[in-house]
This record gives structure tokens, C-alpha cells and sequence, in this order.
């Protein structure tokens, strides 16, 4: 199979199918067969597609042939991650409760690529229920990165930001409750978006006013999640956010290469202890291309902090209402990692409860305040390089020797707060360690902003190149 296929923006594919130059039947067939030969060495996909994918890459080749309109990812293939419903095919959210459960409708994201000529390919892999920042469960095993098997590709978007870093389709489908987007993306050195809340309809659960969950694309350039974004974005009645859209004005600071007077305010830490010194050069290095462009980059004073206890009632809390509610039998069926988080919820009381949400208002207003000062705020996404594939999201992250606390603390520190505030957080690659693991720069930016924020990482990728870069083949098993 061609690595040179494999690899190719979804841009650059729907050019050349649109030019004839590129078989759409051919396209997908070489995905099909390199995410089959993947399987064993990386396991990014709980369900592959692979009759309807090639009936729907003959439909769009005919479509092409007939002179049709065309949308603009006609024949481009894409993977959808497993709490995302996808029609007719299996939504079993890493769970053993829910093997057998099928999606009776697309989502209102999957709708709009496939009405705008994506096909889906398969769905990848998650945790069960999303609910950590590593990808393995009882249903599917463990999802290993690309880069290093030993590795995880992150979660709960592992198997999406696998299969993206893998070429096994350009883009993928992922969700977002506590950097479940961006922690993937930076684990796996691909681009991934947690957009403005409400800007991609995400259908939600419980009470929909308050939901922190997010649908956003996962992609190898800069260019395609912007394209991906604009096919997914506008109102939908499933998502009450997404049906009074706003747009803020852009910024002149940020139109074209040329910084100046863009003011950037930058977070080293927030609620983690340490920072791994070859994340901490990268960033610098990401840092100082804004700053050649005539950027000023300022400390946010004292630092960041974002209220981690208060966040951790809000998600703990609702994993323990949810495991209550089941039978022994299927607690017994859950994850321990699950039963775990929901114990520790099970020890809050209401009142922590309603002080979490004051918290998170008060947070969301610290937030914004801070946009009356800087025009966009970055940080690492992560604190460190990937974990170890069996790493226990339960236990401590150990940075530089030393314990820093679970993960949410210390690895996902810099993604949860913009889950609470719907402020859109873009992360972009922003080099590697001498190991050759990806690690990753977190742009954010004030609400309706993505575009904005979009055009900063693509800056930084013109200066500092990412997609030329591809894991070792064999963990691709070719």
C-alpha cells in the first residue's frame, strides 16, 4: 500500500478526486487495508465499515464521472469515535453493557461530512464511557500509539487520534468532555480541536444547558480541521448552545503573518506541580515563532489556577449517579478505573455539588476577563509525553521522579478548564522529544474565535512543519 496515500490532507484528496487524478474506490480500499493490517499492532478501530465505505467511494466515483456537484469532502474517508451515533452501525461506547447497541440516526456532525461527501470508514476505539485520559477498556483492549507501542495515544479520542497519526483516513470524528480531543491530539502529534461550545451541534446528555462535552475534529493539518469544522458547525435543536451562534470580530492582529500588537498570555502550569523539561523547550520554541512575528508574549500573572477540586466534583460526581443507578451485574461488567472515579464521586455531598457550579461560573468569569487583556492565551496541552499503554488513570503521573498527582492534575491539567468556560482550545504539535514522542501547544481563544484560533496554529505549522512527519511503519504492521 502507498504510505504517500496514506498520508495525503484531506484537501489535497478531494482536489485530486475532484480532478480525476485519484480514484475514490482506490482511496478508500488502501485505508480499508491499512487500518486491517493495523489492527493487531495498534487497535484504533471497535468496528470497521468496510461494504458500505466501498459502496459509498463507488457512489461518489460516479458521481464524479456524471459531472455531479460535489461537496467538498467528496470520497474522503473518515472514522467516527464510538460515543458518536452513526446510523445503522454499533454505538457501544467501550462498553460490555452496550456491545450490542445500535445508533438509529447519524449525529448532526456525522450528517453534515457524509452530506458534504465524506465516507465513514469505522468507528475507533474510546475508554468506556469516555470517562479517562487513556484508551483501553474490557470491550476492545488496549489502543496503543503510533509513535511507541508502548504508548498510549491518549483518551478518551485515543483510537481517533491513532488512527489520524496512523493514515488511516485524514480525518476522524472526536469528543471532547475533559480534553478528551486535545490530549489525544497532542499524545498522537496530530491537530485537534475542542470547538466554542455550541459551535458543532453535540447531541447531550442530562441536563443539556450545563453539558462540558464537546464534538470536534481530529486531523493531520491545520487546514483540514478548519474545513472539517466549517462542515460540522451551525444550529441543530438537539444542542440548545449551538442554535444562537455568534461570531466574534477577528482580530487585526491575527489576519496574515504579521503579529504585531497581538498580545499572547501564557501559562506554563495550571493545577500541575511539574512540567517535563523537553514539553517545556518545545513550547518555548512554539513560543518564540509568535514572538519573531511580533507577537508579545506575557506570564499570566501568578500563574493559572482553575479551581481542579470543584472540577472534579462536576465529573466525578456524574460518573457516580450513573454506576448507581445500574445492577451488580453490571457494575461488575465496568471498568475498574470507572468503579473507581465513581466511588470517589459518591463522597460529595449536594452542596459541594451546587459550590462545584458556582465554581465553574466564577471560573468562566476569570476566563473571559482575561480576554480584556490578552487577545488569545496558550500553554503545553499536556505536562508530559505520553503515558505508558497500561499506565492506571487512577494513579500519579511522575514527572522529573516526582509524583504530581492523577492524571486530571497533572497530564490534562491545561484542558479541562476550557470545558467549563466553552472557550474554543486548539492543539497543535509543537515538536518532539529526543525519544521521538510528540508533544503539543495549546492555543485559546475567546468565544466564537475558532477560525482565529485555527489561523495561529496554522502559523505555527508553516514555520515548524508536522505533517511530513509519520511513525514508524511497522506499528502500521506493513
Amino acid at each position: 500500500m502507498s504510505d504517500d496515500l496514506l498520508y495525503l490532507s484531506a484537501v489535497e484528496a478531494a482536489v485530486l478526486i475532484r480532478r480525476r487524478e485519484l480514484s475514490s474506490v482506490d482511496y478508500v480500499r488502501t485505508v480499508l487495508a491499512a487500518i486491517e493490517a493495523s489492527q493487531a499492532a495498534i487497535n484504533a478501530f471497535v468496528t470497521v465499515t468496510p461494504d458500505e465505505a466501498l459502496e459509498a467511494a463507488q457512489a461518489a466515483e460516479d458521481a464524479v464521472a456524471k459531472d455531479r456537484a460535489l461537496g467538498p469532502l467528496h470520497g474522503v474517508p473518515v472514522s467516527v469515535k464510538d460515543l458518536v451515533a452513526v446510523g445503522g452501525h454499533y454505538n457501544k461506547q467501550g462498553s460490555l453493557l452496550f456491545a450490542k447497541a445500535v445508533a438509529d440516526h447519524d449525529a448532526p456532525a456525522v450528517a453534515r461530512l457524509k452530506k458534504a461527501g465524506a465516507i465513514v470508514v469505522g468507528k475507533t476505539t474510546t475508554p468506556e464511557f469516555g470517562h479517562k485520559g487513556l484508551t483501553d477498556c474490557p470491550l476492545t483492549g488496549i489502543t496503543r500509539n503510533p509513535w511507541d507501542l508502548s504508548r498510549t495515544p491518549g483518551g478518551s479520542s485515543g483510537g481517533a487520534s491513532a488512527a489520524v497519526a496512523a493514515g488511516l483516513a485524514p480525518l476522524a470524528v472526536g469528543t471532547d468532555g475533559a480534553g478528551s480531543i486535545r490530549g489525544p491530539a497532542a499524545s498522537a502529534g496530530i491537530v485537534g480541536l475542542k470547538p466554542t461550545r455550541g459551535r458543532v451541534p453535540h447531541e447531550a446528555k442530562g441536563d443539556p444547558f450545563a453539558n462540558q462535552s464537546y464534538t470536534g475534529p481530529m486531523t493531520r493539518t491545520v487546514g483540514d480541521a478548519a474545513l472539517m469544522l466549517d462542515v460540522m458547525a451551525g444550529p441543530d435543536a438537539c444542542d440548545p448552545w449551538s442554535l444562537a451562534q455568534g461570531q466574534a470580530a477577528p482580530c487585526p492582529a491575527l489576519v496574515g503573518n504579521d503579529l504585531t500588537g497581538l498580545t499572547i498570555g501564557f501559562a506554563e502550569k495550571m493545577a500541575n506541580p511539574e512540567i517535563d523539561p523537553e514539553v517545556a523547550a518545545n513550547t518555548n520554541a512554539a513560543l518564540a515563532v509568535y514572538e519573531d512575528l511580533g507577537a508579545r508574549i506575557e506570564p499570566l500573572p501568578d500563574g493559572f489556577d482553575w479551581a481542579e477540586p470543584a472540577g472534579r466534583v462536576l465529573y466525578q460526581s456524574a460518573f457516580h449517579v450513573m454506576i448507581e443507578a445500574m445492577t451488580p451485574d453490571q457494575r461488575a461488567q465496568l471498568t475498574p478505573s470507572l468503579v473507581t472515579f465513581g466511588e470517589w464521586g459518591g463522597a460529595f455531598s449536594l452542596a459541594d455539588r451546587a459550590n462545584a457550579e458556582a465554581a465553574r461560573g466564577d471560573l468562566y468569569h476569570r476566563v473571559q476577563a482575561l480576554f480584556s487583556r490578552y487577545d488569545v492565551l496558550m500553554s503545553p496541552t499536556t505536562a508530559c509525553p505520553p503515558l505508558e499503554a497500561t499506565f492506571d488513570a487512577t494513579g500519579d503521573v511522575v514527572i522529573n521522579g516526582r509524583p504530581c498527582g492523577i492524571t486530571r492534575q497533572s497530564w490534562t491539567a491545561y484542558q479541562y478548564p476550557f470545558n467549563l468556560t466553552g472557550n474554543p482550545a486548539l492543539s497543535v504539535p509543537s515538536g518532539f522529544t529526543e525519544s521521538g514522542l510528540p508533544t503539543a501547544l495549546q492555543i485559546i481563544g475567546p468565544w466564537w474565535s475558532d477560525h482565529e484560533v485555527l489561523r495561529l496554529g496554522a502559523i505555527l505549522e508553516r514555520v515548524r512543519p508536522w505533517a511530513d512527519k509519520r511513525p514508524p511503519a511497522v506499528n502500521r504492521g506493513t
